[in-house]
């Protein structure tokens, strides 16, 4: 079992002089999911790399005990010091793909054609694909085999307009998750904010926050048996 994650190169959280990129939960917890799980996993992102920390996302109220067997993990981070360049990613290695979240996704992921056409031909190689809190923001260009975006008429969730209100950040970001979702007609569907919460249409897999990153891997290695 091989399984990709996909994660952001962008670092610049829009004009604010502030940093962002990857969230490192969203990270963490999935990759022990599926290391824990005898899965061989390998890391990718559009520059490829050290991808770029959100910085508040390894601060102390944000550590969990994956987080921190990440950060003392030295497989683990010399993995994450050497993604591959997502151009170079041939999705006939993999069984599955996975996204993290954190804001950077919004500005790199949700424009980058590897990113788009790497999700098609996942899809339609009948593969699985998950991505939790920003990282469904990444849909918004991909399409299915008729030319129609993936999420209409599908079940989906991400990260909601209330949450990214309650970040102070909905005037930052270039647009909101949640509503993109809907705009592409998905039936979009959330928890209550930071409560868990993932919604699964056939192989599209979709997680609404931080909060569900774990949940979200172990759906993706449900619909890999």
């Amino acid at each position: 079992m091989k399984i990709l994650i996909v994660l952001t190169s962008h670092a610049q959280l829009g004009n604010t002089g502030q940093k962002t990129g990857f969230w490192l939960e969203e990270l963490a917890a999935p990759y022990y999911r599926f290391i824990d799980a005898g899965a061989q996993v390998s890391l990718a992102s559009p520059a490829g790399g050290q991808p770029p920390l959100d910085p508040k996302s390894s601060e102390k109220d944000a550590q969990t005990e994956a987080t921190q067997r990440f950060e003392s993990d030295d497989v683990a981070i010399r993995a994450l010091s050497n993604t591959l360049p997502l151009s170079q990613i041939n999705i006939n290695a993999y069984d599955a793909v996975f996204y993290p979240g954190g804001h950077g996704p919004l500005w790199d992921l949700a424009n980058d054609l590897h990113s788009v056409h790497l999700i098609e031909q996942t899809l339609q190689a009948h593969k699985p694909v998950a991505l939790v809190c920003h990282a469904p923001g990444v849909l918004g260009q991909v399409k299915d085999a008729a030319g129609t975006s993936i999420v209409a008429g599908k079940s989906v969730t991400g990260f909601s307009n209330s949450e990214e209100e309650s970040v102070g950040l909905t005037d930052t970001v270039p647009f909101l998750v949640e509503d993109m979702l809907k705009e592409k007609g998905g039936n979009y569907s959330k928890a209550e904010d930071w409560h868990v919460h993932v919604q699964q249409d056939g192989l599209l897999i979709t997680g609404q926050n931080p909060a569900s990153s774990a949940a979200t891997a172990d759906a993706l290695l449900k619909a890999l048996k």
